[in-house]
């Protein structure tokens, strides 16, 4: 290799140009690693109470784990930038190291608290030097047990104390199975328990409503035991643990010091929520029918992901693997049931629009994660919440799909009532009038002797109208048809509306009568009816005249029995026929009592 040249100026140059030279070689010489220029410290000021210290990072890749905090103090290979997508390194299976310089401005307190607000972290080995020496030095990370984490928070954080008018140095080696999200920020005190309180009440209020959805899904399965809320509540407990274990809640307030569940509940909880999609979107869109090829399909995948979590728990593969097993099955239900959902919606059914929705923010907040997870997406507080939101949304659209679900189960009960109330109508009432036919009259009756005794008697009329057959002969059967209509109405217009009018037949009527006091108030009810035959039948074309003639039977006096009763009165109608007609006549047994 030829020599290096000497620069001119060191031979001939003046003395003072030559002098100076040699003391820049000097300096050049001093510097850790060669000539490398020294970063500008990020300067901490309590005017901005929180710093992103992003912009003030170098990194350093350490895939072998093989340098150590001192040894890049002192020298060691160089940083370089960090990627232009803020906040996320992307996937990274190495460990990574970072640097940045800090410094205090005049007169600031030197206590400043380094946050790391991505709890899935694994492991962070954060180090203060000063003057080329450690003064302070923590773990971090998602794999220390809570009760020995520097600060008992929610996110990863430490507390730096700094020196004013000297530089330090921060230090951090990350590992991470999976992304490596890195929204790091130093606070000052006051202000990081101001953004630990605003999202520790972000947290609840969304936990909350996750809760009251999952008892509201609880007790709705317990009270109808309908299998889609059972399904919808095991989607959302899937979702809320999730969101537990990726913003830290469950960790702080759940699980503390459980390393076996911080390690597994992500996993477990996205794989449950996946199982949960499967038997949710299968029975919403095919109604429960398990003959169905698209229930068989979700129940297979339903098994499936069961399977995958138990060997999860297990240990079987590790949280790499998982993640792309989820990144794919998670999209498998709403890809499967899109085709269902948009026939539905074709067809005017609400749940397909809604599922469709539902599927979309899904996919937005999903598009959204990848890309933070990748390191496509920079980081803030809308990418970081992105899937929690839409989750939220989600579950709130699921909500819609049971409300229509459980209208359109009331709208079918209440259609098989009016089917069922139909043809008991049909069994019980007359077409042509209305009225009770004979099998509603014998129900009525038998309900009515039950509630008469001697002072609250039950009076059963058996009437036929008088001349109604000429009516047919000359006027035809639909002038007949109309004057039976007309005969029920007065008949109806001359009782109570406790009474009853039937039709048993042709032109023979029953009314039923009952709380009279005796026997003679009974007999002035007849003659009631009787005379209100008097006036003449006013029809659309005609105006026509019949008479009435009336046999009836007292309850208890004269029997205690329907059948007998209506024997009774129908043999004194007859008798009232053969002995003149238009007249009441009670059945005593004996005929005693006749009047005209």
């Amino acid at each position: 290799m030829p020599p290096l040249p000497v620069p001119r100026p060191c031979n001939g140059a003046p003395k003072a140009w030559r002098a100076l030279l040699c003391l820049l070689l000097a300096l050049w010489l001093a510097l850790p690693g060669g000539a490398r220029a020294q970063q500008p410290a990020l300067v901490l000021s309590e005017s901005q109470p929180v710093h992103d210290i992003w912009p003030a990072l170098t990194m350093l890749s350490d895939p072998g784990r093989e340098y150590t905090a001192e040894a890049l103090l002192a020298g060691g290979p160089a940083f370089g930038p960090m990627p232009p997508t803020k906040g996320t390194l992307g996937v990274r299976p190495e460990a990574v190291w970072l640097r940045a310089p800090l410094t205090l401005a005049p007169q600031s307190d030197g206590r400043w608290v380094l946050d790391i607000d991505y709890a899935p972290l694994n492991r962070i080995d954060a180090y203060l030097a000063k003057d080329g020496r450690i003064v302070q030095q923590a773990t971090l990370g998602n794999t220390q047990p809570f009760t020995q984490r520097p600060l008992h928070s929610r996110s990863h954080a430490m507390v730096l104390n700094l020196e004013p008018g000297v530089r330090h140095e921060l230090l951090l080696r990350v590992q991470a199975q999976g992304a490596m999200i890195l929204p790091i920020t130093l606070n000052t005190p006051p202000r990081l328990i101001e953004r630990a309180l605003d999202e520790q009440m972000l947290q609840g209020v969304l936990t909350g409503l996750a809760l009251c959805l999952l008892v509201y899904s609880l007790a709705q399965w317990f009270s109808l035991r309908e299998p889609l809320f059972l399904q919808y509540a095991l989607l959302i407990s899937g979702s809320l643990l999730f969101s537990l274990q990726f913003f830290g809640v469950g960790a702080q307030h759940l699980w503390t010091d459980n390393l076996w569940l911080e390690r597994h509940v992500s996993g477990l909880s996205a794989l449950m929520a996946t199982c949960g999609s499967f038997l949710f979107i299968g029975q919403a869109l095919a109604a429960g029918d398990p003959r169905n090829r698209l229930m068989r399909a979700m129940r297979v995948g339903a098994a499936g992901s069961a399977l995958l979590a138990v060997a999860f728990a297990l240990d079987v593969y590790d949280t790499k693997v998982l993640t792309g097993i989820v990144s794919i099955l998670g999209l498998v239900p709403a890809l499967m049931g899109i085709p269902g959902a948009v026939r539905r919606m074709r067809q005017g059914d609400p749940v397909g629009g809604t599922l469709l929705l539902a599927w979309l923010v899904y996919f937005v907040a999903t598009a959204t994660v990848i890309g933070v997870i990748r390191g496509w997406v920079p980081v803030n507080f809308w990418t970081l919440h992105s899937f929690q939101f839409g989750a939220t949304l989600d579950m709130l659209l699921f909500m819609r799909v049971l409300g229509l679900h459980s209208k359109a189960l009331r709208t079918a009960a209440e259609n098989a009532r009016s089917e069922r109330d139909a043809m008991h109508s049909l069994a019980h009432t007359d077409p042509l009038t209305g009225l009770p036919n004979r099998r509603g009259l014998g129900l009525a009756l038998t309900a009515a002797l039950a509630r008469c005794d001697p002072g609250h008697l039950l009076a059963v009329y058996v009437m036929d109208l008088d001349g109604f057959k000429p009516v047919n002969d000359q006027h035809g059967h639909d002038v007949g048809d109309e004057l039976l209509v007309a005969v029920a109405r007065r008949l109806q217009g001359q009782v109570r509306k406790s009474d009853l009018v039937a039709r048993l037949g042709g032109d023979e009527f029953v009314v039923m009568v009952g709380q009279l006091d005796n026997a003679t108030q009974a007999h002035e009810m007849g003659q009631k009816l009787l005379e209100s035959f008097h006036e003449p039948f006013a029809l659309h074309e005609h105006t026509i005249q019949v008479g009435l003639t009336i046999g009836y039977a007292l309850a208890p006096a004269d029997g205690n029995d329907a059948v007998g009763l209506l024997k009774l009165a129908d043999a004194a109608m007859y008798a009232g026929k053969q002995g003149g007609k238009f007249r009441v006549l009670r059945n005593t047994g004996d005929l005693a009592l006749a009047s005209s």
